[in-house]
């Protein structure tokens, strides 16, 4: 899994032959600095843009080779025992709207190089079911994490938020909030050249402004009725920028970044969740502990608590979802749900290249 967050690869190993994913092993590799300034590059049409977007595709593809060797290495396992590789690739437009959502990676070569099936592309097909192709990962918490008595809601904050409504006895529900870590990341890395901020500790040294947090949440994709997703198409510095005044001090954006995090995720969980006892977190904002905090004051009535104590780690969760997505593809199960997605139908969901 490499995300919105464009922090790297998320790689893990995963057994599901007693029927609930047990976590083999994991590895993180974080892409380097050119990689990541040129996968932001291609989310704007730019120069020779085709060109480079090969080559990146063919890069991705090398990295998430050697990502997996690595991890095979230091698990002791050969790649007979292996019966496939998720993967999800890097998002570089999801455009839903317009029909279609493209993620880099060329699984024909992550095949060839590793040795393994690789199953990918799982957006495209919810998408030509006229769905948003996003968030797919509500069908692996339906299926996994529900409670039968117990009213729980999953948060992945990425660099774009998104939840799982598990209610009992209804259906199903989910959708992408707003922005996650994206914004904060951003600003800290413009501002003082850190990727992101840790423990949310500068944000929670600044103040909040109102006027600009306002600007921030009239934004009208918020408002939408689900089912509805994004990314960095929509939520980027150029979007920013456009409602700052200039001579804001960058401490106090931080900080109304982070409050406008925190809300996007509380808004949508008072609006579309009512009842919720317990809200679990997972993805890297459950680390920002300023942001944690503010989510707890902003929804006193629910146990907030991350993934952890339900044996899915806060950092691998969604690595653990795309291996269960491929599963699925190889046994032919439709994986959408239509009530997340807004697809006409059910779709079995996924590309498959083998070896």
């Amino acid at each position: 899994m490499s995300g919105t967050s464009l922090d790297g690869i998320d790689v893990v190993l995963v057994d599901f032959s007693t029927g609930y994913p047990k976590l083999l092993a994991t590895h993180f590799q974080a892409y380097e600095r050119k990689l990541k300034d040129a996968l932001l590059a291609l989310h704007h049409s730019g120069n020779d843009e085709l060109h480079q977007m090969q080559l990146i595709n063919n890069e991705l593809a090398n990295l998430y080779s050697a990502a997996t060797a690595i991890l095979l290495q230091a698990a002791n396992i050969t790649l007979d025992q292996v019966r496939a590789i998720g993967c999800h690739g890097q998002t570089i437009r999801h455009r839903p709207s317009e029909g279609y959502t493209l993620q880099l990676g060329n699984a024909a070569l992550l095949a060839e190089l590793s040795g393994i099936t690789v199953v990918s592309d799982f957006r495209s097909g919810d998408i030509a079911a006229g769905g948003q192709g996003a968030p797919l990962v509500p069908v692996f918490h339906d299926r996994v994490m529900r409670h039968p008595s117990i009213h729980r809601v999953i948060v992945n904050i990425g660099g774009i938020s998104n939840l799982t409504n598990l209610p009992p006895k209804r259906h199903t529900t989910g959708f992408d909030c707003g922005p996650g870590n994206m914004l904060m990341d951003a600003w800290i890395t413009l501002q003082r050249g850190e990727p992101y901020d840790r423990d949310g500790a500068w944000a929670a040294s600044g103040q909040i402004i109102p006027a600009l947090l306002q600007k921030l949440l009239d934004e009208p994709f918020l408002n939408a009725v689900p089912p509805k997703s994004s990314g960095r198409d929509l939520f980027n510095l150029v979007w920013l920028n456009s409602k700052l005044r200039g001579n804001e001090v960058p401490v106090n954006v931080q900080a109304t970044l982070l409050a406008f995090s925190s809300r996007v995720i509380s808004d949508a969980i008072n609006c579309f969740c009512d009842g919720a006892q317990e809200v679990y977190l997972c993805g890297g904002g459950a680390h920002n502990q300023a942001l944690v905090q503010n989510l707890c004051i902003s929804l006193p009535n629910c146990r907030i608590q991350t993934t952890d104590p339900l044996g899915l780690g806060v950092d691998w969760l969604e690595a653990i979802a795309f291996a269960w997505l491929a599963r699925q593809r190889l046994y032919g199960y439709s994986v959408n749900l239509t009530t997340v997605t807004g697809a006409r139908h059910p779709c079995v969901l996924g590309a498959i290249y083998s070896v």
